[in-house]
């Protein structure tokens, strides 16, 4: 893990998630150091047989991030997760979110011998329709499962791309 790499890491989802961002903190303003926290566990686990973490750059400063994991149990060896697709905002538009999915499904395939990949993404804001755009297919939703406030419940929808 390259110096410096986990404090970027904190910032630009401190960044994206008090932005409204749906990325694993849903109620801002976000502690910094609950997140630091989160980024801590996230680096500690990474593990090449089950997780990698995928991150662009722009100017040599970070602009975006991921999470490929896997369980390595047998049933389900054969599909791994996505897990904080985020790019901070002064380089949102670029194509980097994409082009990070397109690396993570790239690794997937070609490095973890996965055959395909999930996630779980919160209704509401169109994600359903950038994944689209990238291959990935709506396979279900849970209603109503994320409250983000009193009056405010989201779709969770669960989405799939196969094959890689």
């Amino acid at each position: 893990m390259p110096a410096g790499l986990a404090p970027a890491l904190a910032d630009c989802w401190t960044e994206v998630s008090d932005a409204g961002g749906a990325a694993g903190f849903p109620f801002p303003p976000v502690d910094p150091a609950e997140v630091a926290a989160a980024v801590d566990r996230i680096v500690t686990g990474l593990d090449p047989a089950s997780s990698r973490l995928v991150v662009a750059t722009v100017d040599s400063a970070l602009a975006g991030w991921l999470c490929l994991r896997r369980d390595l149990f047998r049933l389900v060896a054969h599909w791994g997760t996505l897990h904080h697709v985020q790019t901070r905002l002064a380089v949102r538009g670029r194509g980097i979110g994409a082009g990070l999915v397109r690396h993570a499904r790239t690794i997937a395939r070609d490095e973890m011998g996965l055959e395909q990949l999930r996630l779980a993404a919160r209704g509401g804001i169109g994600l359903e329709d950038f994944y689209g755009r990238l291959g990935w297919r709506e396979i279900g939703r849970w209603p109503a499962a994320l409250r983000l406030a009193a009056d405010d419940d989201r779709d969770e929808i669960l989405m799939v791309l196969t094959p890689l």
